[in-house]
């Protein structure tokens, strides 16, 4: 089965994503790319504790993740990535995942970050590694929420470029 949807969220598992994105996607299965995540089992056990008894997790350091995310994709069950930033995403990429679309749900303020949308706070470095992957013919879509409109980031990664 293919990747449900591949999602960029600084906050990785919460309230959206569980009664979210996990119902409208039927995933039963949560898997995470994140070194700090991978390196921290309180933060891990948390997430696993946040998820339905029905879905589960998997979470993997930025190396090893193009290989889980490739065994995932062939298996018989619906998966969500998520990554914490773009460039995790972008290393998935680069590790050979082929990807159609990545969902940009939520990357929060933090200092030297720009709005560019609700919920969407965006650094130099956040930007290069999102035009990276949209040169890679991935379309990046913008919604917090399944229900939500979808945006296109890329047009409004432009918009900032041009003003």
């Amino acid at each position: 089965m293919p990747l449900s949807l591949v999602r960029i969220d600084d906050r990785l598992i919460h309230g959206q994503v569980v009664e979210g994105w996990l119902p409208a996607l039927s995933a039963r299965r949560v898997l995470i790319v994140s070194d700090q995540a991978a390196s921290d089992p309180t933060q891990a056990a948390l997430m696993q504790m946040a998820l339905p008894e029905s879905v589960s997790l998997e979470i993997c350091t930025v190396r090893s993740a193009p290989e889980a995310v490739r065994r995932a994709a062939e298996g018989p069950e619906p998966v969500l990535v998520l990554a914490p930033g773009p460039a995790e995403v972008l290393s998935l990429l680069e590790g050979g995942v082929a990807l159609e679309s990545v969902n940009v749900g939520g990357l929060h303020y933090a200092a030297g970050r720009v709005a560019l949308g609700k919920a969407l706070f965006l650094g130099e470095a956040d930007l290069e590694h999102l035009r990276a992957i949209a040169k890679r013919g991935v379309r990046l879509e913008g919604r917090a929420v399944p229900t939500d409109p979808s945006e296109d980031i890329l047009e409004i990664i432009q918009d900032q470029d041009k003003g």
